[in-house]
């Protein structure tokens, strides 16, 4: 995942999570010394999309009226792009301001996830915000497209909280599941994670397998030079794992996106959606 080719991909799309997204980009380019590529998505709704209101109208009025519904149209759709550009002119300012050299950005229509699979193949991370634009008018709402880029993508998913704040501890939640290694191996070989306090919990009983397993983990990451120690705790994932980063003060919660038992309900069921959105603090999830 170190390839010199790599990039760190940025979602925006006008939302408040936007500029915390392009400041998290930053934070992890002036780390990896890595481009940053800025994509805002117009989506299908958005496009032009002529329709005959016209009802039983004369003949003569109706094709006037027809054509100026297609003026219309396609005013709309220009502003809709200007919108979009303006957006990722935003987005290049800000993460110019903060130190990265270089940034490029792409304007798309269509579906995000068909977008995600263009980009993602030269993408260390993708970012995203928790919520949407509609996040201030629905508080309890999370990003509709949040999951579905979650299920469809194969790299990390940062999901950016409303504000950055900078990251100096980092808590993982293991379950000893592929993913969950995967996430271990990432954070091993990231250079993002250098000079952080890294914390590995499981949540449940703290059976040998587990405790075991804990201590291979860490001895992993202590080998990479990491500062890392580990720990069981009991309680469910969805409310146990935003309780540990809030009384502990962790910064950012890095989970494997598919694993064992409760964690794996997490991801991919119902519940996904209310940890994250209780947890104040950016999470990556790891496929």
């Amino acid at each position: 995942m170190n390839r010199a080719e790599q990039k760190i991909v940025a979602l925006v799309d006008g939302s408040v999570y936007s500029a915390s997204v392009c400041d998290h980009a930053a934070w992890i380019s002036g780390l990896t010394g890595e481009p940053v590529e800025v994509v805002h998505v117009l989506g299908r709704r958005e496009a032009a999309q002529t329709q005959d209101r016209s009802g039983t109208l004369a003949l003569g009025a109706r094709s006037a009226l027809m054509q100026e519904l297609a003026d219309l149209d396609a005013q709309r759709a220009k502003l809709i792009g200007h919108r979009g550009r303006a957006i990722l002119d935003d987005a290049r300012a800000l993460l110019e301001t903060a130190g990265v050299a270089e940034v490029t950005t792409r304007l798309r229509q269509g579906d995000i996830v068909d977008t995600l699979a263009e980009v993602e193949a030269e993408a260390r991370v993708v970012l995203i915000g928790k919520r949407g634009e509609a996040a201030d008018f629905a508080k309890g709402h999370l990003g509709s497209n949040l999951e579905r880029i979650v299920r469809a993508s194969h790299r990390p998913i940062f999901v950016a909280s409303r504000a950055f704040r900078p990251i100096r501890k980092v808590l993982v939640a293991y379950d000893g599941g592929v993913s969950a290694m995967k996430a271990i191996d990432h954070i091993a070989q990231s250079a993002v994670f250098q000079g952080l306090e890294v914390h590995v919990v499981t949540l449940g009983p703290a059976t040998p397998d587990t405790v075991n397993g804990l201590e291979d983990t860490t001895a992993m990451l202590r080998t990479a030079g990491i500062s890392a120690e580990s720990s069981v705790r009991p309680g469910q994932p969805e409310t146990a794992l935003a309780s540990i980063v809030e009384d502990e003060g962790f910064d950012m919660l890095v989970m494997g996106a598919y694993g064992h038992s409760r964690i794996r309900s997490l991801i991919i069921g119902s519940t996904t959606t209310a940890m994250i959105r209780s947890c104040k603090v950016p999470v990556v999830l790891m496929r």
